[in-house]
C-alpha cells in the first residue's frame, strides 16, 4: 500500500514538473546542442525501427559508458544485440566512439532514456522488447523500474553500488527508495558489503560480479600521445594530475599549486607540471582565469595541441596544462607521475580512483571517500590510494616524492579484474532461470 502510494505521489510530481524538465533541457541545450537533439527519444518517440530481443544496458552518462564498454563488447561478440540508453550528449557520443561500425550494422542501437514517465517507457518497451535489461551503477528510476515489471522485461542493477550515506538514509522513515529497489529483479553487485545492502531491501537474486571499471579499455593512442608529449612539455620535471576537479574545490588547488610552484622558485628547483582537469566543461574558462589570477602561467589543450594531441607549434614551459576537453582522461593521467583524484574535497565525494590505478599512478584525493568506498577501502588497503584531511596535509604529502608502489598496483589490479565476464555469466544465469 505504500509503495502504491508513493507511485501515485510520483506521477502526479512528475506531471507537475514536467515544464521545470523540459526548462532544464532547454538550458542544458543552450550550452551544448546535443542534450535537444532527437528529442522526441525522450519521451518514447522514434523515428526507426529498434531491435527486438536485444540486451539493454542504461548508461546515463560518460562514466557509466565506459564502465560497460568491455561488457558490450562480450555481448557482441557472441552475437548479441544491443540496445544503449543514455541521458548525457556525454555518453551517447561514447558509445558513438566506442562502437561506430556496430552502430553502422545495426548490432548496436542507441537512443536517449525516456524520462521517467510510465507512458514514455511503456513506448520504449513496446518498440525495443528487450530480453533483459541492466541499469548501471545507481540509476534506481520508479517508472523505469515499474513498467519494465509490467511489461515482464527482467531489469536488473548492474555494477551496483549502495553508498553508505544513501543507505543509512533510506533505512529511515518509510523506506520508500528500498521499496522500489526490491522491485528490481536482481542486482550485480561490486563487493559483498553491497550485496548485503542490497539485501536488507528484500531483493532477491544478488550477485556479486565486481567492478566492471577495471575491465575498461585504454585506448593506447592517449598513452603513446603523452609518452610523446612529455619530454617537450615537462622535461625533468614532476607531473601532478588534478583529475575531475570539481566547482567547489577550485580555489584550493588553484593556492596549491601557487604555493608548491613559488616555493621550488625560491628554492632555485623545477617546479612540478600541473595537469588541471575540470570535471565540467563549463567550468574550464573560470578555471583558466582562476589559476591565471594566482599568477600562474597556464597552457590550454585545446589552443596547444591539435586532434592527435601533438603540439601546434613550440611549447613554452607552463606552471599548469589546463585540459579543457572532454573524452581524454586516459591521456592526462598518463603524463603523470602522480594523480589527485577530484571530488574528495567536497562534501559531494570523490570521483573514481580506478583509471589512474589502471595506468599505475598512485593516487591521493581528499576526505569524502563515501562515493567510492569501494574500491577506495581496498586500494587504500593495499596502499595505492590515499585519503587527505585538508589543505595543508595534500601540501605536506606533495612535497615528498612520488611513491613507486608499481607492484602493489599491479597487484591489486589482478585481484579486481574480470567482472564482466562475471556479468556476462550471471546473465546467463538470470535469463535460464525464466
Amino acid at each position: 500500500m505504500i509503495l502504491r502510494l508513493f507511485l501515485i505521489a510520483y506521477r502526479l510530481l512528475w506531471l507537475v514538473g514536467l515544464p521545470l524538465v523540459l526548462v532544464y533541457l532547454w538550458r542544458r541545450g543552450r550550452r551544448d546542442p546535443a542534450y535537444l537533439q532527437a528529442l522526441p527519444e525522450r519521451f518514447g518517440f522514434y523515428g526507426r525501427p529498434l531491435p527486438q530481443g536485444a540486451i539493454w544496458l542504461h548508461a546515463v552518462s560518460l562514466g557509466e559508458m565506459r564502465s560497460a564498454i568491455a561488457l558490450v563488447r562480450l555481448l557482441l561478440d557472441r552475437g548479441e544485440t544491443v540496445v544503449l540508453t543514455h541521458f548525457t550528449p556525454a555518453g551517447r557520443s561514447e558509445s558513438a566512439r566506442a562502437f561506430g561500425p556496430e552502430i553502422a550494422a545495426g548490432r548496436v542501437t542507441v537512443v536517449w532514456v525516456p524520462l521517467d514517465m510510465g507512458w514514455c517507457w511503456r513506448r520504449f518497451l513496446r518498440a525495443c522488447r528487450p530480453r533483459l535489461g541492466l541499469t548501471l551503477e545507481v540509476e534506481i528510476w520508479p517508472a523505469m523500474i515499474m513498467a519494465s515489471r509490467a511489461a515482464g522485461v527482467p531489469l536488473y542493477a548492474a555494477n551496483a553500488i549502495y553508498t553508505q550515506g544513501r543507505f543509512a538514509r533510506d533505512r529511515k522513515g518509510l523506506r520508500l527508495r528500498q521499496r522500489v529497489i526490491a522491485q528490481l529483479s536482481g542486482a550485480f553487485v561490486k563487493s559483498r558489503l553491497q550485496a548485503e545492502r542490497f539485501a536488507t531491501t528484500g531483493l532477491a537474486n544478488i550477485t556479486v560480479t565486481g567492478e566492471l571499471r577495471f575491465d575498461q579499455p585504454v585506448p593506447p593512442a592517449f598513452l603513446t600521445a603523452a609518452e610523446r608529449l612529455r619530454p617537450a612539455l615537462a622535461a625533468g620535471r614532476e607531473v601532478i594530475t588534478i583529475a575531475s576537479c570539481v566547482e567547489a574545490e577550485e580555489p584550493l588547488f588553484a593556492g596549491v599549486i601557487a604555493e608548491i610552484t613559488a616555493k621550488a622558485r625560491s628554492e632555485n628547483r623545477p617546479a612540478p607540471l600541473f595537469v588541471h582537469v575540470p570535471r565540467a566543461p563549463e567550468r574550464f574558462e573560470a578555471v583558466a582565469a582562476g589559476l591565471e589570477a594566482a599568477g600562474l602561467t597556464v597552457l590550454r589543450r585545446s589552443r596547444v595541441l591539435d586532434r592527435d594531441l601533438a603540439p601546434t607549434g613550440p611549447l613554452a614551459a607552463p606552471d599548469v596544462l589546463l585540459g579543457d576537453s572532454l573524452g581524454e582522461m586516459f591521456f592526462y593521467l598518463a603524463l603523470a607521475d602522480r594523480v589527485i583524484v577530484g571530488g574528495g574535497f567536497s562534501p559531494k565525494g570523490a570521483h573514481n580512483v580506478i583509471e589512474p590505478l589502471m595506468l599505475g599512478k598512485p593516487v591521493l584525493t581528499g576526505p569524502h571517500v563515501h562515493t567510492i568506498e569501494y574500491p577506495f577501502a581496498e586500494a587504500a588497503a593495499a596502499g595505492v590510494a590515499q585519503s587527505l584531511p585538508d589543505r595543508a596535509a595534500l601540501l605536506a604529502a606533495l612535497a615528498k616524492p612520488a611513491p613507486d608502489n608499481r607492484a602493489a598496483i599491479a597487484a591489486f589490479l589482478a585481484e579486481h579484474t574480470g567482472a564482466s565476464a562475471r556479468t556476462l555469466a550471471a546473465i546467463d544465469h538470470a535469463t535460464a532461470r525464466r
